[in-house]
């Protein structure tokens, strides 16, 4: 089996949400948020290892999450960088060199299913590249000066990008190099790659597969959890 290292990326923080602390750290149903989603990754088969990025101060408190999971699968928890495109590139270093892939999940998707991750990969061992996302349903607008609709956007082909994210090692590698050289910078790890003309597969994603941003998404999330019951 093709060995895979899984990062995750849990180094933001609660602006949006309005609380000091990290997020991820956040009580979802008495678990942390990170808790979920790291769970489905130690139970994965597909999963070799785990390299979970954090802010320095939470480390410790990453360290009782993983212990409260049993995770043996987490190889190391690595400081993270000012944005989250640094703290992929600090988790990358981490990467055991026996891994051929590496897929980057958000900590802050806690509902993150098996299903998805297994797709995900299998459709990346297809093509090199794949990524989690959903076909954008709404119509979508580009916004002018003073707030004024510069444009409407034809929403047919386009696609609403989640995580996971899986990729060859060393087009990822390749990518954050160049991205540090040319000082690239994007908002998900696919959007590197796609610079480098790899192709990128689009896996459907989930619908339930949020990211946890604002207040709103903190209900919407314990709703989620109480419709599991």
């Amino acid at each position: 089996m093709p060995f895979l290292s899984m990062i995750i990326a849990a180094a933001g923080r609660g602006r949006r949400l309005g609380r000091e602390v990290n997020k991820v750290f956040l009580p979802l149903a008495g678990k942390p948020m990170l808790a979920y989603s790291l769970a489905v990754a130690v139970a994965s088969p597909l999963v070799d290892e785990i390299i979970i990025v954090t802010r320095p101060d939470d480390i410790p408190l990453c360290r009782q999450v993983v212990a409260g999971e049993g995770a043996g699968k987490v190889k190391a928890i690595v400081a993270g960088g000012a944005e989250r495109q640094d703290s992929i590139a600090e988790g990358l270093k981490a990467v055991a060199r026996a891994a051929e892939w590496v897929a980057v999940h958000d900590g802050a998707r806690p509902f993150l299913t098996p299903a998805l991750l297994e797709k995900t990969i299998l459709a990346a061992r297809t093509t090199g590249a794949a990524i989690a996302a959903l076909p954008v349903k709404e119509t979508i607008k580009q916004g002018g000066e003073a707030g004024i609709v510069a444009a409407t956007l034809d929403r047919k082909g386009l696609w609403s990008a989640q995580t996971p994210q899986v990729f060859r090692r060393e087009w990822l590698v390749d990518a954050y190099r160049e991205a540090a050289e040319k000082g690239w910078q994007a908002t998900d790890d696919a959007a590197l790659v796609e610079r480098l003309g790899y192709p990128v597969k689009l896996v459907p994603g989930e619908e339930t597969n949020i990211k946890i941003t604002t207040p709103g998404d903190l209900v919407l999330a314990g709703a989620l959890l109480v419709g599991e019951k």
